[in-house]
Order: structure tokens, then C-alpha cells, then sequence
């Protein structure tokens, strides 16, 4: 099999350190979080930014801070974010003027819902037409994420208007909790896999009490992982994770025991043709 792709989604923009404390907020924070998560053998780290009162923000600077910093630290993919529940999509755009290597593209709209209340994460076609093509002119990779099935149909626009370079790196996002959500269970994700366009590389993302069985899933189907405390804050359950880099280390044994080889960074890169136009 290839080799597995491992990204680290180290913070998100909904819960924060009240749901684990081991969650990292700012920069500092975030930076060391990568640099361990890069020693666990992620090859891509996901960034979400905060501001000084732990608030998710899509501040060009705090973003340009986090990056830097963790490029002085080592090799390791950096993907920002493009995605925020309440974040108006003009100031969502700018994480890309700091200098990702990759970027989120949402293919679609959700309600998540969080300790009683309902957060709506619209996502228009004009508006993902517009992320796809401020990637494109900044040679940055999309990794194109998918809540459910009817959201292939954003990637075949997307593809169709030749606003994506191949290979296509999709997200299948199982088991959100809200409207837009497709439970994270083994047959979902095999119907998910079945719409996968032709010159994609799969990665999978499973949320909360998914996270292990599509960790496990993805590794069996050749498929890559995405793991870390913005998706899941425990490591059993009730058991809270210590860090991000004690479920990197998970995957990696899991990989070691069902014989797929850890890609490195620039395996990675190499595998998705990060930096290269189309």
C-alpha cells in the first residue's frame, strides 16, 4: 500500500481548553504542539488560530506567527484552515496569506451542534469556487473536505470548472454532530468511498467517538488519517488525551500492526504535489 499520510488537527474553532486543557491555544501552544506531532510521525499539521481569550479568529498575523514558527522548527506540511462556525468567509480567506503549503476547502454547509446550541457553518458554491481558485493562483493544495455524499457534487463543479490540480486530496469528515452530519459508522464510509472521483487521494477525518474506528478503517483501505483534539478530546472514553502527539503515536502503532509505512513529510508532499500548479 502507499504509505499513510498522518495529519494532526491540533486545535479546531469550537471547543477549547474547557473541553481538554490539553488543547493548545496560542501560538506557543500551537507551535510546540506541531513540532511534537511532527516527532510522533504526522506529516501534516491542520491549523486552526485563536486569539489572546482563546477565541477562534482568522487573523493574517496570528496565522503568519503559528506558521513561521513552526517552520523554524521542522519540515512538517502546514494546512490552514479556511473553515470557522460565525467567521464571516472574507476574513476566512486570509489564513492563505500566510503561506500554507495546504489549505481547508469546505465543499458544503453544516449546523454543528455544540453544548446546546446550533452554529452554522455556511458554505455557498460561489464562495467554494472562490477558495478553489485562491488556492490555484497561490499553488496551494486544497484538501477538500466532505461532510456527506451530496457534497461530491461541489467537487465534480469544482473539478469541472478546472479549478482544482490533480491528484484531489479529499477529507471524508465522519460522524459530525449536527444537520449536514453523516454518522461515522463502517458502511458510511464504504458508500463515501464509492463517490470518490477518479485521481483522488482519500484522507479521513472521524469525530469524537469515530475517530478510532475510521483511524482503523483508513488504514485498512488505503486511505490516509487525520487524528487530534479538534476532533476528538478523549483518548478512551472518559479518558481525556494528554496531547495531540498521544494520538498521532496511536495511529502509528495501528499503521505498524496492519502493515502500512508512515509517509514523512516529504513523501507527502511528494504523494500530493504540494507546490506544484497545475
Amino acid at each position: 500500500m502507499q504509505k499513510l499520510i498522518i495529519t494532526a488537527a491540533l486545535t479546531g474553532g469550537i471547543h477549547g481548553k474547557e473541553a481538554n486543557p490539553a488543547l493548545p491555544e496560542q501560538p506557543d501552544e500551537i507551535i510546540q504542539a506541531a513540532y511534537d506531532c511532527y516527532n510522533a510521525g504526522a506529516a501534516i499539521v491542520h491549523i486552526h488560530a485563536r486569539d489572546k481569550g482563546g477565541n477562534q479568529t482568522a487573523s493574517k498575523d496570528i496565522f503568519a506567527t503559528i506558521n513561521q514558527g513552526i517552520k523554524s522548527k521542522c519540515s512538517v506540511i502546514i494546512q490552514n484552515t479556511t473553515g470557522g462556525p460565525g467567521l464571516p468567509v472574507e476574513k476566512r480567506i486570509t489564513s492563505l496569506d500566510a503561506h500554507p503549503d495546504s489549505a481547508s476547502l469546505n465543499c458544503g454547509s453544516v449546523v454543528f451542534f455544540y453544548q446546546g446550541n446550533q452554529l452554522p457553518f455556511h458554505n455557498y458554491r460561489h464562495e467554494i469556487e472562490a477558495f478553489a481558485q485562491a488556492m490555484l493562483q497561490r499553488t496551494i493544495k486544497p484538501e477538500l473536505e466532505v461532510y456527506n455524499p451530496s457534497m461530491f457534487l461541489e467537487v465534480e463543479n469544482l473539478i469541472a470548472k478546472n479549478l482544482l490540480a490533480p491528484p484531489y486530496y479529499i477529507n471524508l469528515v465522519m460522524g459530525v454532530n449536527g444537520m449536514g452530519g453523516y454518522p461515522g459508522t463502517p458502511e458510511n464510509f464504504l458508500t463515501m468511498l464509492r463517490h470518490l472521483p477518479d485521481n483522488s487521494i482519500c484522507n479521513v477525518s472521524g469525530i469524537g467517538k469515530y475517530q478510532l474506528t475510521m483511524n482503523t478503517m483508513a488504514i485498512l483501505t488505503a486511505c490516509n488519517v487525520r487524528t487530534g483534539l479538534e476532533d476528538n478530546v478523549f483518548y478512551h472514553k472518559g479518558e481525556l488525551a494528554t496531547s495531540n502527539a498521544q494520538l498521532v503515536e496511536r495511529v502509528v502503532r495501528l499503521a505498524k500492526e496492519l502493515g502500512r509505512d508512515i509517509a514523512t513529510p516529504d513523501e507527502a508532499r511528494t504523494l500530493l504535489r504540494i507546490g506544484e500548479s497545475s
